[in-house]
């Protein structure tokens, strides 16, 4: 894993918003009229340029914008894995995604929200209210799609000449979020089960030479909704370290500095007004044995948190790749301020332990996406070009 030894090199999470060839595809699937080939070449063509645009504008680590997954950055794993089922839920039924303290604070906003993500949602193909529940043994069986993703990756990077890229996956606590356990004698076990299977996925990326982005905005996303439920922030805590101690095991053996482990406050453009404060987690997220730790810090609820970073300390070798770009508002940054957030956090963890990343994705499904995709470059190309100012400062 690189490390910003001679500039500020710049990153971001992951998911970039489809092409439509990509959104057609995934239609046709889902209307029974689907055409693989045609699927998995469109996949290698959009891919490679995707890459390649990635570099042009100055995105020194790149990823494949996530554009084989087919449903979402955490529910694509229900297509990787056995042991789960999709059970209809009736329209009058709770939505078990749609939880949380601060929806409860401010309803009307949310519904007016849910409706126009559903409307958007309708127009791409359609959603299906439904829960996913574990029947049977957890196994993971997506070794086709990934090792596609894996070839497309390689081959996008070298045609692009880049010599580091990324692939973005969930982590246990976010894979198939809101899953329901049937089969196992208690749900930590079937964390542990799902930690055990998504190994597989983990170290067969690495296993290639790419780097594995572990994505996590459960692991604090939950706090708010355990709130509602009534739950203590002990007992979120304890359910935290419970899915750390899973991931862990989950890459035990496999090299630090080919991992990079996201988290995130959800990428919706609401409230938070009760997400839990990285200060109470910050050691629980290093204790991940992770190289590089991919924190959201751009958004305005969550900004002023980079002075954790004056008392909490980043292990040697270890990579700190903050958000300084948000990707839930349609407001370009100033590269200006994207300079000021890189060097006031390369003053406490030094220079050469940032790397500059967005907050989360820019498409959270291939049908949804948070700005238009012509906002997303010229967010990135501000990153990039917040990153250049940075360098001739901590570099002058």
């Amino acid at each position: 894993m690189k490390h910003s030894t001679e500039r500020i090199l710049t990153t971001h999470v992951g998911s970039l918003i489809r092409p439509q060839e990509i959104k057609d595809h995934l239609v046709a699937k889902i209307n029974g009229d689907y055409d693989a080939e045609g699927h998995s070449a469109s996949l290698s063509r959009t891919v490679a340029g995707i890459v390649a645009k990635q570099s042009d504008i100055g995105i020194d680590v790149v990823s494949d914008g996530e554009f084989g997954k087919g449903i979402s950055w955490s529910q694509y794993m229900i297509e990787r894995l056995s042991g789960f089922e999709r059970r209809p839920l009736g329209n009058d039924a709770a939505d078990p995604y749609a939880a949380g303290e601060d929806r409860q604070r401010f309803a009307a906003f949310y519904k007016e929200m849910d409706e126009a993500d559903a409307a958007a949602s309708r127009s791409d193909g359609g959603v299906v209210k439904a829960e996913t529940v574990c029947t049977g043994p957890i196994a993971y069986t997506g070794q086709a799609e990934l090792q596609r993703d894996i070839d497309n990756m390689k081959a996008a990077m070298e045609a692009a000449d880049v010599t580091e890229g990324f692939l973005p996956v969930a982590a246990p606590a976010s894979a198939i979020p809101d899953r329901r356990n049937e089969y196992y004698s208690t749900d930590e076990e079937c964390v542990f089960a799902l930690a055990d299977a998504m190994r597989t996925e983990y170290k067969t990326i690495t296993d290639a030479g790419l780097l594995v982005q572990i994505d996590d905005a459960r692991a604090a996303v939950t706090y708010d909704r355990m709130l509602s439920a009534g739950a203590s922030k002990d007992d979120f805590l304890a359910w935290l370290a419970m899915h750390m101690e899973a991931l862990n095991h989950a890459i035990k053996g496999l090299d630090e500095q080919s991992i990079r482990y996201h988290v995130c406050w959800g990428s919706w453009p609401g409230p938070h007004t009760t997400d839990v404060a990285f200060r109470d987690i910050a050691d629980l997220v290093l204790s991940i044995n992770a190289g590089a730790y991919v924190i959201e810090g751009a958004n305005p609820r969550h900004e002023h948190e980079w002075r954790v970073w004056e008392d909490v300390k980043l292990a040697d070798g270890k990579v700190l790749i903050p958000g300084v770009i948000s990707h839930a508002t349609n407001i370009v940054e100033h590269p200006e301020l994207v300079a000021q957030r890189i060097t006031r956090l390369a003053a406490l963890v030094g220079r050469e332990n940032v790397v500059a990343s967005t907050d989360c994705g820019f498409a959270q499904t291939p049908f949804h996406q948070r700005t238009h995709e012509t906002i997303q470059w010229a967010k990135l190309e501000a990153l990039a070009a917040g990153a250049e100012i940075a360098r001739k400062e901590l570099w002058a």
